[in-house]
């Protein structure tokens, strides 16, 4: 695999701060029934990294501590962790939203049938990744048959009462291109998504994110083996808009990686930038990160370039 860390470190980014922590977004391992193509984390069917029991009781903590307001989980498939029903159920007891970011093909695996049923029961966000609704697109960027399995695992949370204003139970779709390209407009995609999913499947969603690829890990060192990661790099520096600066996620939220290690971001994460002072959970038990500067890159480029990125779509 190429790295792409040293294609990014020289930049002109601009520089930009934090502010008060609203969200952890914690990565509790790179175990997955998939492997995307598209997937920066590398995740898969062989990988054995998984957050300890000690790390997880620990974000409970600093939640407390610091009156975090939400918890993104993600991963890897984050619900093949042993350890997620119950980082859900304790969070939840605090009062803290949950998002959990799901494949939605993990619902069939052995073992989580009653996943579904569990994140309804506990009010869990589900965003959930469908990156287009013809099964010739998805089963060529995620792997033959996961289409249909994503429809129906749709299907299942829609007759839990998912997607569906007056239940409270939010389903959110993710989008992502199929190449080095950007995404199309959120709002108009969103159109799309909502006709073809209702008209063919009977499908209901409450908001599509449409997120940029980022030039890193599987996707970027793609980019470097076929001779395009400059031109998509040209491609993000010549869309950067400085509205979006305000609204990128890194400035309230903080990542955390399976072993408890604090990065500004989920792709700063992958790219092994941490925070300034490498720090760990346990600091933020002690310390808070307000006015911190946040480590940038050229990649930082994907969460600005045209209607800007964040893994809460559009900003």
């Amino acid at each position: 695999m190429h790295e792409t860390l040293p294609l990014l470190e020289l930049s002109d980014f601009p520089a930009i701060r934090r502010e008060k922590i609203q969200t952890l977004q914690v990565n509790i391992g790179y175990r997955c029934n998939q492997s995307c193509v598209h997937c920066h984390v590398n995740a898969g069917p062989k990988r054995t990294e998984m957050m300890s029991e000690e790390n997880l009781a620990l974000l409970l903590e600093v939640m407390q501590v610091r009156g975090v307001s939400t918890l993104d989980i993600t991963g890897g498939a984050p619900e093949l962790h042993r350890g997620f029903r119950p980082l859900v159920q304790a969070a939840r007891g605090q009062d803290v939203q949950v998002i959990d970011r799901c494949n939605l093909t993990v619902l069939f695996e052995p073992g989580q049938e009653d996943t579904a049923e569990f994140l309804a029961q506990h009010q869990v966000e589900v965003v959930a990744s469908l990156p287009c609704y013809s099964m010739e697109n998805v089963d060529k960027q995620r792997g033959k048959g996961v289409f249909d399995k994503s429809i129906r695992a749709l299907q299942q949370l829609n007759a839990l009462g998912y997607g569906k204003p007056e239940t409270g139970l939010r389903l959110n779709l993710v989008y992502n291109p199929q190449g080095a390209s950007l995404p199309p407009e959120q709002t108009a995609l969103e159109a799309d998504y909502r006709r073809e999913l209702a008209a063919h499947f009977d499908i209901a969603f409450n908001n599509l994110f449409a997120l940029a690829n980022m030039p890193i890990k599987r996707f970027g060192s793609m980019l470097v083996s076929k001779g395009q990661f400059q031109k998509y790099m040209a491609l993000l520096k010549d869309s950067y808009s400085s509205a979006n600066l305000e609204g990128v996620m890194c400035r309230t939220l903080v990542s955390v990686d399976w072993q408890g290690n604090l990065y500004d971001c989920d792709f700063n994460q992958q790219l092994n930038i941490p925070v300034p002072g490498r720090l760990h959970l346990r600091d933020l038990l002690r310390h808070d990160l307000q006015d911190l500067s946040i480590c940038v890159a050229d990649h930082c480029y994907g969460c600005t370039a045209g209607q800007g990125s964040s893994c809460g779509g559009a900003l």
